[in-house]
């Protein structure tokens, strides 16, 4: 068995930073301003695999895990791995910088083992309840995105921003000039306008101008937290998702719901193998990233067979624009991009989930039996 391990969140990262990403980061423009509270809450997940080959494919197996970003509010302390792989490099090489590691094995026969445990440290990133906004006003003269932002304002093969993704956005926003009151509108259109559909696979598609041309309102969280995006750089506001996952129990949303935003047993043990949820955050010009989650507020509504005009509802879209409750990662913001090495069927929508081929036939990720993985996360008190 091979094993690797990286120590202390600077060792693990800068293996990945041998690698040079198309879009640099700038500190004052990139991560988040510095209002994420003190305290830092503590997690181990553990990722166990062993792949299970389609009836009718053979060959050589690669296998893409996401590993998280290192920002403000989350902390990559130490990433070990192992198994019978023969080869397993980490590597960002790839538009959005999203760090991720790359498993093979040259034959699909036999077994397909691999563990991956990752020391995970959050704290909750909340800009307006920390009232970090109070003295933020619109730049008197006309704003200059930097260049490290500008991508965030582009359309993706899933992320349209004209047609009726434009008109929506300007009908909801109105003739509100100010950006924060603009995401605000925004935000609080889609979750009130939008509903969770549990029958949709997965964290769903988030084909944006699909879900508006149809005006089928439906969805799961990428499919609404990509709509909130896409209305946001429709108007002219920098706006991205971030996929990844929830790693243990709701501490300051409990009272609103015990199911909808994360649980663990009372030894801090959750199993998250189907736990990925996709999030959003749009961008101030002179204060910088924002968090928002209009997703989690249908999920609850849903979950508690609540109305919108609830005070319950009302109180959680509250804390959910400008706020996030960390006992969740997020691995990277990447959207319709190239998977380094690059995947025989082309680019991914996303990587929220890890990904697999079996000569160049894909393995169902939405399924964790199929795949196969397991996903576990204890916190550390």
């Amino acid at each position: 068995m091979e094993r690797r391990n990286f120590l202390k969140g600077a060792a693990a990262l800068s293996t990945l930073g041998l690698v040079s990403p198309v879009w640099s980061e700038t500190k004052s423009a990139e991560q988040p301003a510095v209002s994420a509270s003190s305290q830092w809450r503590h997690f181990v997940m553990t990722q166990t695999y062993a792949l299970k080959v389609p009836e009718g494919s053979e060959g050589k197996v690669n296998l893409w895990v996401p590993v998280p970003e290192n920002t403000d509010f989350q902390q990559l302390v130490n990433l070990s791995f192992s198994g019978n792989y023969q080869k397993a490099v980490l590597n960002a090489n790839n538009r959005y910088g999203a760090k991720m590691l790359f498993v093979t094995w040259l034959d699909s026969k036999g077994k397909l083992e691999l563990k991956v445990e990752m020391t995970i440290e959050t704290r909750d990133w909340e800009v307006l309840k920390q009232n970090k906004l109070a003295d933020w006003q619109l730049p008197e003269q006309e704003a200059v995105i930097p260049d490290t932002i500008q991508p965030w304002l582009k359309a993706t093969p899933h992320i349209a921003t004209d047609g009726v993704v434009k008109e929506t956005a300007h009908k909801i926003i109105g003739n509100e000039k100010s950006p924060l009151k603009q995401a605000r509108l925004i935000h609080d259109w889609v979750s009130s306008n939008m509903h969770r559909d549990e029958s949709v696979i997965g964290c769903g598609t988030g084909d944006v101008g699909e879900i508006l041309k149809t005006g089928k309102l439906g969805g799961k969280c990428t499919d609404i937290n990509s709509v909130f995006v896409a209305l946001c750089r429709a108007a002219g506001i920098p706006a991205r998702e971030m996929f990844g996952i929830r790693l243990g129990a709701t501490h300051k949303l409990a009272d609103y719901s015990k199911k909808a935003f994360g649980s663990a047993d009372a030894q801090g043990v959750a199993k998250i193998s189907g736990g990925q949820h996709c999030r959003a955050m749009f961008w101030l010009a002179g204060f910088g990233w924002v968090p928002a989650d209009p997703a989690d507020v249908t999920k609850m509504r849903l979950a508690e067979k609540q109305e919108n005009d609830s005070p319950a509802v009302k109180a959680v879209n509250d804390y959910l624009f400008g706020n996030w409750e960390m006992n969740w990662v997020g691995f990277n913001f990447g959207r319709d991009f190239a998977l380094s090495p690059e995947a025989e069927q082309g680019d991914v929508n996303n990587l929220g989930y890890p990904y697999a081929e079996v000569d160049g036939d894909p393995l169902n990720f939405y399924d964790p039996a199929t795949f196969s993985y397991d996903y576990v996360s204890v916190e550390r008190r």
